[in-house]
């Protein structure tokens, strides 16, 4: 190994490992680097400890970042690469997110060995899902469904399923795809009635600002049609304070030099939702996800903000 390689941090979940080991084979290419030239650190997380509880009920998205943003600040690792979805909307202090990998496919996917869709699923079905989002969305659909609290890691929550724990669970098609399980996917969700989370399906890095050396690596991968798309996801989730203790989806799509970004905001039993879109030029994506995060805040009024 060189003397010096550069030391990706990731969590250690198959899927984690497969993000970091995709964006290491990217540099290697891009740089013309053998894997010598890298090492992978496994960092775990809070997130990946507490496995009996909500993320909602003990912090949030920062479980699954601190510790590595840790290593991060302290020198341990040079770059991390994490889920985007995963990200809180603020970072600590000398951190940023600096590279984005091409965006995967952004929808969710049903998976049941019981019925070809949502609305295919017998009344009274049981779906098993950690998401706010998911859970508020699938009893805005289908309201006399029972959604169960179901955490671990992509494998674990397949076996849950396999063995009859639940009737039927969605989970992000990028991640699936990303480990080859695609044949896993009963049916995709159109995103046109469920919006997926704010950076779903996009792999993003997060380095040290003022490290030079890295940030001119990086940049040899960087894909800027999805950072302009996750400006306008991030900064609309920062205006709501979104976490994961708020049911919000959105998603910013491209089409030449114009940016459409849709919003929802629900309610935790999807009884009452709230959705606002706008479209904009490329170069306002940050203000775009701003106006629309403000409009769906009037549309919802406090006694909505503060129930959730």
């Amino acid at each position: 190994m060189q003397p010096n390689p550069l030391r990706i941090g990731t969590r250690g979940s198959a899927l984690a490992l497969a993000q970091a080991h995709e964006t290491r084979d990217r540099l290697m290419a891009a740089h013309g680097h053998s894997d010598e030239a890298f090492e992978i650190v496994v960092i775990k997380t809070s997130g990946d400890r507490i496995q009996d509880r909500p993320l909602s009920e003990v912090g949030g998205k920062g479980l699954f970042t601190k510790e590595i943003e840790e290593a991060l600040l302290d020198g341990r690792i040079d770059i991390a690469v994490h889920s985007s979805k995963d990200m809180p909307t603020h970072l600590p202090r000398g951190l940023a997110l600096t590279a984005f990998l091409p965006r995967e496919d952004v929808r969710d996917a049903f998976l049941s060995p019981k019925a070809a869709s949502l609305s295919d699923l017998p009344e009274g079905a049981v779906i098993g899902s950690s998401s706010l989002r998911r859970q508020a969305m699938i009893k805005r659909i289908r309201p006399d469904i029972e959604v169960v609290m179901y955490r671990g890691n992509l494998q674990t929550r397949l076996r849950k399923l396999a063995e009859g724990e639940v009737d039927a669970t969605l989970l992000a098609a990028a991640g699936l795809n990303r480990l080859g399980l695609e044949r896993e996917i009963t049916s995709h969700l159109d995103t046109g009635d469920f919006l997926p989370a704010v950076g779903q399906g996009a792999i993003c890095i997060e380095s040290r600002e003022n490290d030079a050396a890295t940030l001119s690596m990086l940049a040899a991968i960087h894909d800027p049609d999805t950072q302009i798309r996750l400006d306008a996801e991030r900064a609309f989730l920062a205006v709501l304070d979104g976490s994961c203790r708020t049911p919000i989806g959105g998603l910013a799509t491209l089409e030449g030099e114009r940016l459409h970004f849709k919003g929802i905001v629900l309610k935790p039993d999807g009884s009452e939702a709230h959705e606002a879109e706008e479209t904009g030029a490329v170069k306002d994506a940050v203000e775009i996800g701003v106006s629309v995060g403000n409009t769906l805040k009037e549309r919802m009024g406090p006694s909505f903000l503060a129930e959730i």
